[in-house]
Protein backbone atom coordinates (compact mmCIF):
# COMPACT_ATOMS: atom_id res chain seq x y z
CA UNK A 1 0.00 0.00 0.00
CA UNK A 2 0.87 3.62 -0.64
CA UNK A 3 -0.21 6.62 0.29
CA UNK A 4 -0.44 9.94 -1.91
CA UNK A 5 -2.64 12.96 -1.68
CA UNK A 6 -4.36 15.56 -3.95
CA UNK A 7 -4.99 18.99 -3.67
CA UNK A 8 -7.44 21.01 -5.31
CA UNK A 9 -7.35 24.72 -5.10
CA UNK A 10 -10.58 26.29 -5.96
CA UNK A 11 -11.29 29.87 -5.75
CA UNK A 12 -12.52 30.41 -2.55
CA UNK A 13 -10.34 27.75 -0.41
CA UNK A 14 -7.88 24.57 -0.64
CA UNK A 15 -9.13 20.86 -0.06
CA UNK A 16 -6.92 17.98 0.44
CA UNK A 17 -7.20 14.24 0.69
CA UNK A 18 -4.69 11.62 1.70
CA UNK A 19 -5.49 8.26 -0.17
CA UNK A 20 -4.50 4.70 -0.09
CA UNK A 21 -3.06 4.45 -3.61
CA UNK A 22 -4.89 0.75 -4.19
CA UNK A 23 -8.73 1.50 -3.19
CA UNK A 24 -8.66 5.21 -3.43
CA UNK A 25 -10.10 5.16 0.33
CA UNK A 26 -10.01 8.55 1.85
CA UNK A 27 -7.63 8.49 5.05
CA UNK A 28 -7.27 11.85 6.08
CA UNK A 29 -8.42 15.40 4.65
CA UNK A 30 -7.55 19.09 5.50
CA UNK A 31 -9.30 22.33 4.11
CA UNK A 32 -8.40 25.81 4.52
CA UNK A 33 -10.20 28.87 3.40
CA UNK A 34 -8.08 31.19 0.49
CA UNK A 35 -7.78 34.90 2.30
CA UNK A 36 -10.80 36.84 2.10
CA UNK A 37 -10.53 39.19 -0.72
CA UNK A 38 -13.80 40.82 -2.42
CA UNK A 39 -14.69 43.83 -4.38
CA UNK A 40 -16.62 46.95 -3.33
CA UNK A 41 -19.96 45.28 -4.41
CA UNK A 42 -18.63 42.36 -2.20
CA UNK A 43 -18.87 39.74 -5.25
CA UNK A 44 -15.26 37.86 -6.10
CA UNK A 45 -12.29 39.77 -7.11
CA UNK A 46 -11.10 39.17 -10.74
CA UNK A 47 -7.11 40.17 -9.80
CA UNK A 48 -6.00 37.50 -7.26
CA UNK A 49 -2.25 37.20 -6.09
CA UNK A 50 -1.35 33.98 -6.40
CA UNK A 51 0.35 34.08 -3.29
CA UNK A 52 -2.63 33.67 -1.19
CA UNK A 53 -3.10 30.14 -3.09
CA UNK A 54 0.41 29.26 -1.13
CA UNK A 55 -0.73 30.59 1.80
CA UNK A 56 -4.22 28.92 1.99
CA UNK A 57 -1.74 25.33 0.67
CA UNK A 58 0.16 25.77 3.93
CA UNK A 59 -2.49 25.40 6.07
CA UNK A 60 -4.50 22.93 4.50
CA UNK A 61 -1.22 20.94 5.26
CA UNK A 62 -0.64 21.86 8.50
CA UNK A 63 -0.59 19.28 11.36
CA UNK A 64 1.37 16.91 10.01
CA UNK A 65 -1.59 15.80 7.32
CA UNK A 66 1.05 14.85 4.48
CA UNK A 67 3.28 12.70 6.55
CA UNK A 68 3.99 9.59 4.98
CA UNK A 69 2.33 10.57 1.57
CA UNK A 70 4.77 9.36 -1.51
CA UNK A 71 3.21 12.11 -4.25
CA UNK A 72 0.73 15.10 -4.66
CA UNK A 73 -1.46 15.67 -7.47
CA UNK A 74 -2.54 19.05 -8.15
CA UNK A 75 -6.24 20.52 -9.25
CA UNK A 76 -6.99 24.16 -9.86
CA UNK A 77 -9.36 26.17 -10.94
CA UNK A 78 -9.42 26.79 -14.81
CA UNK A 79 -8.85 29.98 -16.77
CA UNK A 80 -6.54 31.62 -14.08
CA UNK A 81 -4.12 33.20 -15.99
CA UNK A 82 -0.97 33.97 -13.99
CA UNK A 83 1.64 35.89 -16.68
CA UNK A 84 5.54 35.92 -15.31
CA UNK A 85 8.13 37.83 -16.23
CA UNK A 86 11.62 36.58 -17.68
CA UNK A 87 12.45 36.24 -13.88
CA UNK A 88 10.09 34.56 -13.08
CA UNK A 89 7.95 36.59 -11.42
CA UNK A 90 4.32 38.25 -11.27
CA UNK A 91 4.08 40.89 -13.46
CA UNK A 92 0.51 41.74 -12.45
CA UNK A 93 -2.17 39.62 -9.88
CA UNK A 94 -3.50 36.51 -11.64
CA UNK A 95 -6.40 36.80 -13.71
CA UNK A 96 -9.44 34.43 -12.51
CA UNK A 97 -12.77 33.33 -13.69
CA UNK A 98 -15.47 34.51 -15.64
CA UNK A 99 -13.72 38.01 -16.46
CA UNK A 100 -16.73 40.06 -17.74
CA UNK A 101 -13.75 42.93 -18.86
CA UNK A 102 -12.51 40.43 -21.60
CA UNK A 103 -15.97 39.96 -23.31
CA UNK A 104 -14.79 43.07 -25.80
CA UNK A 105 -11.54 41.04 -26.44
CA UNK A 106 -13.22 37.93 -27.15
CA UNK A 107 -14.74 39.11 -29.98
CA UNK A 108 -11.89 41.36 -31.27
CA UNK A 109 -10.16 37.61 -31.22
CA UNK A 110 -13.04 36.25 -33.15
CA UNK A 111 -12.47 38.85 -35.87
CA UNK A 112 -8.82 38.93 -36.26
CA UNK A 113 -8.76 35.41 -37.10
CA UNK A 114 -11.30 35.19 -39.63
CA UNK A 115 -14.66 34.14 -37.64
CA UNK A 116 -16.02 32.01 -35.62
CA UNK A 117 -15.19 28.62 -37.77
CA UNK A 118 -11.66 29.94 -38.09
CA UNK A 119 -11.06 29.76 -34.45
CA UNK A 120 -13.01 25.92 -34.16
CA UNK A 121 -10.44 24.48 -36.64
CA UNK A 122 -7.40 25.88 -34.89
CA UNK A 123 -8.38 25.09 -31.42
CA UNK A 124 -11.75 23.86 -31.13
CA UNK A 125 -13.50 26.16 -29.55
CA UNK A 126 -14.17 29.99 -29.88
CA UNK A 127 -12.69 32.56 -27.51
CA UNK A 128 -14.85 33.53 -24.46
CA UNK A 129 -14.31 36.13 -21.87
CA UNK A 130 -13.29 33.60 -19.47
CA UNK A 131 -10.67 31.99 -21.49
CA UNK A 132 -6.41 33.12 -20.95
CA UNK A 133 -5.85 34.14 -24.68
CA UNK A 134 -8.67 36.23 -24.28
CA UNK A 135 -7.40 37.78 -21.21
CA UNK A 136 -3.87 37.83 -22.79
CA UNK A 137 -6.06 40.40 -25.64
CA UNK A 138 -7.28 42.38 -22.81
CA UNK A 139 -3.83 42.80 -21.06
CA UNK A 140 -2.47 44.02 -24.53
CA UNK A 141 -5.34 46.48 -25.00
CA UNK A 142 -5.55 47.85 -21.22
CA UNK A 143 -2.04 47.35 -19.79
CA UNK A 144 0.68 47.26 -22.60
CA UNK A 145 2.94 47.87 -20.28
CA UNK A 146 2.37 44.50 -18.08
CA UNK A 147 1.98 42.85 -21.19
CA UNK A 148 5.16 43.57 -22.47
CA UNK A 149 6.65 42.42 -19.49
CA UNK A 150 4.96 38.93 -19.93
CA UNK A 151 7.45 36.62 -20.86
CA UNK A 152 5.99 33.21 -19.77
CA UNK A 153 2.03 32.11 -19.53
CA UNK A 154 0.89 29.96 -16.69
CA UNK A 155 -1.99 28.80 -14.88
CA UNK A 156 -3.09 27.90 -11.63
CA UNK A 157 -2.26 24.16 -10.99
CA UNK A 158 0.41 25.01 -13.48
CA UNK A 159 1.73 27.56 -11.41
CA UNK A 160 1.21 26.03 -8.20
CA UNK A 161 2.82 22.75 -9.49
CA UNK A 162 6.10 24.61 -10.17
CA UNK A 163 5.88 26.35 -7.08
CA UNK A 164 6.10 22.75 -5.08
CA UNK A 165 9.11 22.16 -7.20
CA UNK A 166 11.05 24.77 -6.03
CA UNK A 167 10.68 26.84 -9.37
CA UNK A 168 12.85 25.21 -11.89
CA UNK A 169 13.96 25.93 -15.20
CA UNK A 170 11.01 23.67 -16.49
CA UNK A 171 7.75 24.46 -16.14
CA UNK A 172 4.57 22.42 -17.14
CA UNK A 173 1.00 21.83 -17.30
CA UNK A 174 -1.08 19.05 -18.82
CA UNK A 175 -3.58 18.03 -21.72
CA UNK A 176 -6.81 19.05 -19.66
CA UNK A 177 -5.41 22.57 -18.57
CA UNK A 178 -3.84 23.00 -22.30
CA UNK A 179 -6.82 22.46 -23.94
CA UNK A 180 -8.35 25.46 -21.94
CA UNK A 181 -6.52 28.13 -23.20
CA UNK A 182 -7.06 28.86 -26.39
CA UNK A 183 -4.10 28.74 -27.85
CA UNK A 184 -3.56 24.64 -27.67
CA UNK A 185 -5.56 22.44 -29.92
CA UNK A 186 -7.22 19.25 -28.69
CA UNK A 187 -7.26 18.13 -31.72
CA UNK A 188 -3.44 18.43 -33.11
CA UNK A 189 -1.83 18.10 -29.34
CA UNK A 190 0.31 21.11 -29.93
CA UNK A 191 -0.16 25.04 -29.33
CA UNK A 192 -0.71 27.53 -31.48
CA UNK A 193 1.98 29.70 -30.85
CA UNK A 194 0.43 32.25 -33.62
CA UNK A 195 -2.84 32.60 -31.50
CA UNK A 196 -0.74 33.75 -28.37
CA UNK A 197 0.70 36.54 -30.41
CA UNK A 198 -1.99 37.58 -31.98
CA UNK A 199 -3.55 38.17 -28.49
CA UNK A 200 -0.68 39.56 -26.67
CA UNK A 201 1.17 40.93 -29.46
CA UNK A 202 4.32 39.00 -29.31
CA UNK A 203 5.44 35.97 -28.05
CA UNK A 204 5.61 33.89 -25.01
CA UNK A 205 7.27 30.66 -22.89
CA UNK A 206 4.54 28.03 -22.87
CA UNK A 207 4.74 25.26 -20.41
CA UNK A 208 5.45 21.89 -21.72
CA UNK A 209 2.19 19.68 -22.24
CA UNK A 210 2.57 16.53 -19.99
CA UNK A 211 0.48 13.45 -20.86
CA UNK A 212 -2.03 12.08 -18.30
CA UNK A 213 0.49 9.44 -15.97
CA UNK A 214 3.95 11.43 -16.53
CA UNK A 215 5.33 13.21 -13.29
CA UNK A 216 5.80 16.92 -13.28
CA UNK A 217 9.12 16.04 -11.54
CA UNK A 218 10.08 14.98 -7.52
CA UNK A 219 10.88 17.87 -5.13
CA UNK A 220 14.29 18.19 -2.90
CA UNK A 221 12.67 16.30 -0.23
CA UNK A 222 11.66 13.63 -3.15
CA UNK A 223 8.30 13.37 -3.14
CA UNK A 224 6.54 12.86 -6.46
CA UNK A 225 4.68 15.74 -8.03
CA UNK A 226 2.02 14.62 -10.98
CA UNK A 227 1.20 16.75 -13.99
CA UNK A 228 -1.88 18.59 -12.49
CA UNK A 229 -5.28 19.49 -13.92
CA UNK A 230 -8.07 21.80 -14.32
CA UNK A 231 -11.15 21.58 -11.63
CA UNK A 232 -13.55 20.04 -14.24
CA UNK A 233 -11.04 17.32 -15.78
CA UNK A 234 -9.83 16.36 -12.10
CA UNK A 235 -13.40 15.89 -11.03
CA UNK A 236 -14.38 14.19 -13.91
CA UNK A 237 -11.36 11.51 -12.63
CA UNK A 238 -12.35 11.83 -9.26
CA UNK A 239 -15.93 10.67 -10.24
CA UNK A 240 -14.46 7.84 -12.69
CA UNK A 241 -16.93 8.83 -15.97
CA UNK A 242 -15.83 6.81 -18.90
CA UNK A 243 -17.19 6.67 -22.48
CA UNK A 244 -21.46 6.89 -22.39
CA UNK A 245 -21.31 9.09 -18.76
CA UNK A 246 -22.13 12.73 -19.04
CA UNK A 247 -22.08 15.01 -15.93
CA UNK A 248 -24.59 17.63 -15.42
CA UNK A 249 -23.19 20.08 -12.70
CA UNK A 250 -25.98 22.32 -11.43
CA UNK A 251 -24.67 25.63 -10.19
CA UNK A 252 -25.91 29.27 -10.59
CA UNK A 253 -25.37 28.47 -14.28
CA UNK A 254 -25.22 24.95 -15.66
CA UNK A 255 -22.73 22.54 -17.46
CA UNK A 256 -22.74 19.94 -19.29
CA UNK A 257 -19.61 17.40 -19.69
CA UNK A 258 -19.22 14.31 -21.58
CA UNK A 259 -16.10 11.68 -22.36
CA UNK A 260 -15.69 10.98 -25.87
CA UNK A 261 -12.56 9.48 -27.82
CA UNK A 262 -11.89 12.69 -30.17
CA UNK A 263 -11.66 16.33 -30.40
CA UNK A 264 -15.06 17.78 -31.45
CA UNK A 265 -15.10 20.98 -33.72
CA UNK A 266 -18.05 23.39 -33.32
CA UNK A 267 -18.22 26.44 -34.91
CA UNK A 268 -21.37 27.24 -33.33
CA UNK A 269 -19.58 27.98 -30.07
CA UNK A 270 -21.74 26.08 -28.06
CA UNK A 271 -19.31 23.13 -27.31
CA UNK A 272 -15.68 24.10 -25.57
CA UNK A 273 -13.63 20.68 -26.68
CA UNK A 274 -11.41 19.98 -24.03
CA UNK A 275 -9.04 17.30 -23.32
CA UNK A 276 -9.00 15.17 -20.10
CA UNK A 277 -6.91 13.48 -17.44
CA UNK A 278 -6.84 9.92 -18.87
CA UNK A 279 -6.06 10.90 -22.69
CA UNK A 280 -9.88 11.12 -23.68
CA UNK A 281 -11.96 14.40 -24.75
CA UNK A 282 -14.35 16.14 -22.56
CA UNK A 283 -16.60 18.28 -24.45
CA UNK A 284 -18.44 20.56 -22.36
CA UNK A 285 -21.88 22.79 -23.18
CA UNK A 286 -22.68 25.79 -20.94
CA UNK A 287 -26.23 27.41 -19.85
CA UNK A 288 -26.05 30.14 -18.07
CA UNK A 289 -29.62 29.83 -16.11
CA UNK A 290 -29.17 26.70 -13.60
CA UNK A 291 -30.19 27.23 -9.81
CA UNK A 292 -30.47 31.34 -10.16
CA UNK A 293 -33.58 29.90 -11.88
CA UNK A 294 -34.64 28.35 -9.16
CA UNK A 295 -33.57 30.92 -7.15
CA UNK A 296 -36.12 33.43 -9.21
CA UNK A 297 -38.65 31.47 -8.59
CA UNK A 298 -38.04 31.04 -4.90
CA UNK A 299 -38.19 35.30 -4.80
CA UNK A 300 -41.28 35.58 -6.86
CA UNK A 301 -43.14 33.31 -4.59
CA UNK A 302 -41.76 34.38 -1.46
CA UNK A 303 -40.29 31.19 0.08
CA UNK A 304 -37.42 30.58 1.99
CA UNK A 305 -35.36 28.25 0.44
CA UNK A 306 -34.69 25.93 -2.44
CA UNK A 307 -36.12 23.00 0.17
CA UNK A 308 -39.72 25.04 0.20
CA UNK A 309 -39.76 25.60 -3.42
CA UNK A 310 -39.23 21.77 -3.96
CA UNK A 311 -41.83 20.70 -1.57
CA UNK A 312 -44.21 22.71 -3.38
CA UNK A 313 -43.45 21.91 -7.01
CA UNK A 314 -43.93 18.17 -5.45
CA UNK A 315 -47.79 19.19 -5.21
CA UNK A 316 -48.21 19.80 -9.14
CA UNK A 317 -48.13 17.18 -11.87
CA UNK A 318 -45.49 16.63 -15.05
CA UNK A 319 -46.15 19.34 -17.18
CA UNK A 320 -46.92 22.21 -14.54
CA UNK A 321 -50.71 22.03 -15.78
CA UNK A 322 -49.13 23.58 -18.84
CA UNK A 323 -46.96 26.00 -17.39
CA UNK A 324 -43.36 26.10 -19.81
CA UNK A 325 -41.05 28.37 -17.74
CA UNK A 326 -37.99 29.01 -21.11
CA UNK A 327 -35.48 30.15 -18.03
CA UNK A 328 -33.32 32.97 -20.27
CA UNK A 329 -33.14 34.85 -17.52
CA UNK A 330 -30.23 36.06 -17.69
CA UNK A 331 -29.81 36.18 -21.66
CA UNK A 332 -28.77 32.20 -22.93
CA UNK A 333 -25.39 30.94 -24.06
CA UNK A 334 -27.07 27.41 -25.17
CA UNK A 335 -28.80 28.34 -27.59
CA UNK A 336 -26.67 31.41 -28.22
CA UNK A 337 -29.05 34.26 -27.06
CA UNK A 338 -27.35 36.91 -25.14
CA UNK A 339 -29.58 39.71 -25.14
CA UNK A 340 -32.87 37.43 -24.53
CA UNK A 341 -35.09 37.54 -21.43
CA UNK A 342 -37.14 33.80 -20.30
CA UNK A 343 -40.63 32.88 -21.06
CA UNK A 344 -43.48 31.84 -19.14
CA UNK A 345 -45.99 29.92 -21.53
CA UNK A 346 -49.30 28.31 -20.88
CA UNK A 347 -51.14 30.72 -19.18
CA UNK A 348 -54.83 29.88 -18.26
CA UNK A 349 -57.00 30.42 -14.91
CA UNK A 350 -56.60 26.92 -13.64
CA UNK A 351 -52.93 26.74 -14.32
CA UNK A 352 -52.68 30.13 -12.62
CA UNK A 353 -51.18 28.38 -8.84
CA UNK A 354 -47.65 28.69 -7.13
CA UNK A 355 -47.14 24.88 -7.08
CA UNK A 356 -47.55 24.89 -11.08
CA UNK A 357 -44.98 27.87 -11.46
CA UNK A 358 -42.43 26.17 -8.71
CA UNK A 359 -42.79 22.93 -11.49
CA UNK A 360 -42.13 24.71 -14.28
CA UNK A 361 -39.00 26.44 -12.57
CA UNK A 362 -37.56 23.22 -11.78
CA UNK A 363 -38.85 21.65 -15.17
CA UNK A 364 -37.73 24.37 -17.44
CA UNK A 365 -34.30 24.55 -15.79
CA UNK A 366 -33.66 20.67 -16.53
CA UNK A 367 -34.95 21.03 -20.31
CA UNK A 368 -32.73 23.86 -21.25
CA UNK A 369 -29.66 21.50 -19.43
CA UNK A 370 -31.54 18.61 -21.63
CA UNK A 371 -31.03 21.34 -24.95
CA UNK A 372 -26.96 21.24 -23.83
CA UNK A 373 -27.09 17.60 -23.45
CA UNK A 374 -28.52 17.10 -26.99
CA UNK A 375 -25.80 19.51 -28.85
CA UNK A 376 -23.38 16.93 -27.63
CA UNK A 377 -25.54 14.07 -28.71
CA UNK A 378 -26.18 15.42 -31.78
CA UNK A 379 -22.28 15.59 -32.48
CA UNK A 380 -21.76 11.71 -31.65
CA UNK A 381 -21.52 11.64 -28.13
CA UNK A 382 -22.75 8.42 -26.38
CA UNK A 383 -25.22 9.59 -23.06
CA UNK A 384 -26.37 6.03 -21.83
CA UNK A 385 -25.67 7.68 -17.77
CA UNK A 386 -25.72 10.63 -16.24
CA UNK A 387 -24.12 12.17 -13.30
CA UNK A 388 -25.80 15.22 -11.55
CA UNK A 389 -23.81 17.16 -9.08
CA UNK A 390 -24.52 20.30 -7.22
CA UNK A 391 -26.31 21.01 -3.86
CA UNK A 392 -29.61 21.11 -5.87
CA UNK A 393 -29.24 17.26 -6.73
CA UNK A 394 -30.54 16.74 -3.81
CA UNK A 395 -33.77 18.05 -4.11
CA UNK A 396 -36.82 16.03 -4.71
CA UNK A 397 -38.16 17.72 -7.16
CA UNK A 398 -35.20 17.32 -8.97
CA UNK A 399 -34.41 14.22 -8.67
CA UNK A 400 -38.18 13.29 -9.57
CA UNK A 401 -37.86 14.64 -13.24
CA UNK A 402 -34.49 14.65 -14.14
CA UNK A 403 -34.18 11.07 -15.28
CA UNK A 404 -37.43 10.88 -17.57
CA UNK A 405 -36.43 14.61 -19.09
CA UNK A 406 -32.68 13.16 -19.95
CA UNK A 407 -34.12 10.08 -21.00
CA UNK A 408 -31.06 8.60 -19.17
CA UNK A 409 -30.48 6.72 -16.30
CA UNK A 410 -29.34 9.60 -12.95
CA UNK A 411 -26.76 9.18 -11.09
CA UNK A 412 -26.35 11.34 -7.66
CA UNK A 413 -22.80 10.96 -6.23
CA UNK A 414 -23.09 11.28 -2.41
CA UNK A 415 -21.20 14.54 -2.00
CA UNK A 416 -17.25 14.37 -2.00
CA UNK A 417 -13.95 16.51 -2.80
CA UNK A 418 -13.95 14.94 -6.58
CA UNK A 419 -11.83 17.04 -8.26
CA UNK A 420 -8.92 16.72 -4.59
CA UNK A 421 -9.80 13.04 -5.59
CA UNK A 422 -9.40 12.93 -9.18
CA UNK A 423 -5.75 14.65 -8.10
CA UNK A 424 -5.13 12.05 -5.99
CA UNK A 425 -5.97 9.00 -8.52
CA UNK A 426 -3.44 10.92 -10.80
CA UNK A 427 -0.73 11.03 -8.09
CA UNK A 428 -1.13 7.33 -7.05
CA UNK A 429 -1.18 6.77 -11.73
CA UNK A 430 1.84 9.18 -11.86
CA UNK A 431 3.79 7.19 -8.90
CA UNK A 432 2.77 3.56 -10.17
CA UNK A 433 4.37 4.58 -13.60
CA UNK A 434 7.54 5.64 -11.81
CA UNK A 435 7.56 2.41 -9.89
CA UNK A 436 6.75 0.14 -12.95
CA UNK A 437 3.70 -1.21 -11.29
CA UNK A 438 1.64 0.43 -13.30
CA UNK A 439 0.67 0.76 -17.00
CA UNK A 440 1.29 4.45 -18.50
CA UNK A 441 -2.33 3.89 -20.40
CA UNK A 442 -4.06 2.73 -17.81
CA UNK A 443 -5.21 4.34 -14.62
CA UNK A 444 -5.79 2.90 -11.60
CA UNK A 445 -9.14 1.13 -11.01
CA UNK A 446 -10.22 2.73 -7.36
CA UNK A 447 -13.62 2.52 -5.43
CA UNK A 448 -16.23 4.12 -7.03
CA UNK A 449 -18.62 7.41 -6.12
CA UNK A 450 -21.08 6.22 -3.21
CA UNK A 451 -24.64 6.94 -5.69
CA UNK A 452 -27.84 7.06 -5.30
CA UNK A 453 -29.16 5.60 -9.02
CA UNK A 454 -32.51 6.61 -10.19
CA UNK A 455 -34.23 5.12 -13.48
CA UNK A 456 -36.33 6.86 -16.06
CA UNK A 457 -38.65 3.78 -15.73
CA UNK A 458 -42.63 4.49 -16.63
CA UNK A 459 -41.97 7.96 -16.27
CA UNK A 460 -39.92 8.25 -19.24
CA UNK A 461 -42.73 8.46 -22.22
CA UNK A 462 -44.40 11.09 -19.33
CA UNK A 463 -40.79 13.41 -19.52
CA UNK A 464 -40.78 13.22 -22.93
CA UNK A 465 -43.92 15.01 -23.51
CA UNK A 466 -43.00 17.58 -21.65
CA UNK A 467 -39.32 18.18 -23.01
CA UNK A 468 -41.22 18.16 -26.50
CA UNK A 469 -43.94 20.52 -25.10
CA UNK A 470 -41.33 22.99 -23.80
CA UNK A 471 -38.85 22.44 -27.46
CA UNK A 472 -42.41 23.63 -28.91
CA UNK A 473 -42.58 26.80 -27.02
CA UNK A 474 -38.92 27.59 -27.37
CA UNK A 475 -39.26 27.49 -31.44
CA UNK A 476 -41.92 29.48 -31.23
CA UNK A 477 -40.02 32.37 -29.54
CA UNK A 478 -36.69 31.89 -30.58
CA UNK A 479 -37.36 29.86 -34.19
CA UNK A 480 -34.09 28.14 -35.44
CA UNK A 481 -32.17 28.61 -32.01
CA UNK A 482 -29.85 25.65 -32.29
CA UNK A 483 -29.27 26.48 -36.04
CA UNK A 484 -25.12 26.80 -36.23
Amino acid sequence: MGIVAGLDSSPDFTRIVVCDTDTGAVLRQGYAPHPVETTEGGGRPSDVDPQAWLLSLGEAAGGGLLEGVQAIGVSAQQNALVPLDTQGNTVRPAMVGGDKRAQVAAADLVDALGGREAWAQAVGHVPQAAQPVTKLRWLNKTEPDAALRTAVLLQAHDWLVWQLLGRPLRRTTDRGGASGTGYWSAATGGYRPDLVELALGHQATLPDVLGPSEAAGTTPEGLLISAGTGETMAAAFGLGIGLGDAVVSLGASGSVMAVHPEALVDSSGMITSLADATGMHLPVVTTLNAVRTLRGAVELLGLPDLESLSELAMKSTPGSHGLVLLPYLEGERTPNLPHTAGTLAGLRRESMRPEHLARAAFEGMLCGLADALDVLRGRGVDVRRVFLLGAAAELPAVQAAAPALFGAQVVVPQPADYAALGAARQAAWALGVSQGTLDPQLPPVWQGAVAQILEPGEELAVGQAVRQQYVSVREQTHPGAFRA
